[in-house]
């Protein structure tokens, strides 16, 4: 996909503007997150520990396929990695995924934790939300301030 054609896909900015966001607050030795959209665009929490987790992308689009099909939040093992995932929406986007990596976890720990990952998984989408709407606001004032200069300019 071209940088063209990202930014004309509505979710592209909302995606990496909820990446910014959630990066920002993870700690460093904490789970790695993934929000990935549905054209297949994926921004990782942490480029280089992705990759020296060595999963496929093969193995992430089924995660995503299987949460199109109805199971959420998916739980996957690949490796020494537990891997879930679940959809990222608003009330008005489906923004696609948030994929949350553990590295070190066995099956029995992560379901053991797995109303704590909920929770983190809710989080992300109401962060998704809250940007969404803040967006939404921003685009109303700016709407409002360009009807007021061009009143302006009319009256002059």
């Amino acid at each position: 996909m071209n940088i063209y054609e990202s930014l004309s896909f509505p979710g592209f900015v909302l995606n990496e503007q909820i990446a910014r966001q959630v990066f920002e607050i993870l700690p460093e030795s904490g789970p790695l997150v993934m929000i990935m959209d549905t054209e297949g665009n994926s921004w990782p929490s942490n480029s280089d520990d992705f990759a020296k987790l060595n999963i496929s992308e093969s193995f992430f689009k089924r995660i995503c396929a299987k949460i199109d099909d109805g199971a959420e939040p998916v739980v996957a093992q690949t490796d020494d990695c537990s891997v879930v995932g679940a959809q990222l929406s608003t009330d008005r986007s489906k923004c696609g995924y948030a994929i949350i990596v553990l590295p070190q976890y066995s099956p029995e720990s992560t379901l053991a934790n797995i109303d704590l990952i909920e929770m983190l998984l809710n989080q992300l989408g109401l962060i998704a939300a809250l940007i969404e709407k803040n967006n939404l606001c921003f685009e109303v004032q700016m709407k409002h301030y360009h009807a007021c200069a061009q009143s302006e300019i009319a009256s002059n």
